[in-house]
């Protein structure tokens, strides 16, 4: 009798070590579950930013030569940064005057993008960095406003939206930023190339689009001091852009509170 109670008993112990190992098992399942899903969400969120800067890519390339500048602005600034005009009342301008696209490239700052949207209005941004020893701007078209990636890369201070004397000390990695961009599902395009202080502008655009530049600001008017500090003719941006077969963009660099006079 001994023997079998010690069976039984033994039965049930092990009944029992079999009943806690399933909710075991189940959970392993949940958490496998649950990091599947993770993995996906993040695999999603890469593709939806490749698509991005496929749209993006495919809507500036759509733009003609003639579009600039009666019905597309891709560079004008808000009082955000150093510009006049109200972030909000540029927009307004804009539908008014009936352009199909303008952005807005505030320096180093996209606090006007996080409280305005429209559909003439693209997301943009203008840079200020150092790429080696030339100083630069460099544009993001097509960006996630809010993705944090871009943080790192911001202006901490008004000044460093407005103040030449302090944005010209800026220490961004051109080449960081420009993946950072890619990231935000952006494109990275190279403003106003004739005024940089490069030896030689195709080495220099060489150098960038190494580190991933997508595009170059060729339809720009290169007028008050940036017609006497010029290093590069139109016809040789034009070859550039040729030779390393980037998107060509274009805007005034508007500054007035009037988006047509610059």
């Amino acid at each position: 009798m001994k023997d079998t109670e010690e069976i039984i008993e033994n039965s049930e112990i092990e009944q029992e070590n079999v009943n806690e190992e399933i909710p075991q098992t189940e959970e392993i399942t949940e958490l496998d579950e649950k990091n599947i899903d993770e993995n996906s969400t993040e695999e999603e969120i890469e593709v939806e930013a490749e698509e991005e800067k496929q749209d993006i890519r495919e809507l500036i390339k759509s733009f003609q030569p003639l579009d600039y500048f009666d019905f597309v602005n891709l560079h004008i600034h808000s009082k955000y940064s150093d510009g006049k005009a109200d972030f909000e009342d540029i927009i307004r301008q804009a539908k008014e005057l009936g352009y199909h696209k303008i952005a807005i490239c505030d320096h180093n700052t996209v606090e006007g993008h996080k409280h305005f949207q429209d559909d003439v209005l693209i997301p943009a941004v203008e840079f200020d960095c150092w790429c080696g020893y030339v100083f630069m701007h460099l544009l993001a078209y097509g960006i996630d406003v809010n993705n944090p990636v871009l943080d790192e890369f911001m202006a901490k201070t008004k000044k460093e939206t407005e103040a030449d004397i302090v944005r010209i000390w800026a220490r961004r990695d051109v080449k960081k930023l420009i993946n950072a961009i890619h990231e935000a599902g952006g494109i990275a395009v190279l403003a106003h190339p004739a005024c940089c202080w490069a030896l030689s502008l195709d080495r220099f655009v060489g150098k960038l689009v190494s580190y991933g530049l997508d595009g170059i600001e060729v339809h720009y008017p290169y007028r008050r001091h940036r017609a006497i500090i010029r290093f590069a003719t139109l016809r040789q941006i034009k070859d550039v852009a040729e030779k390393y077969n980037l998107i060509i963009t274009g805007g005034t660099d508007c500054h007035t509170r009037n988006i047509m006079a610059y």
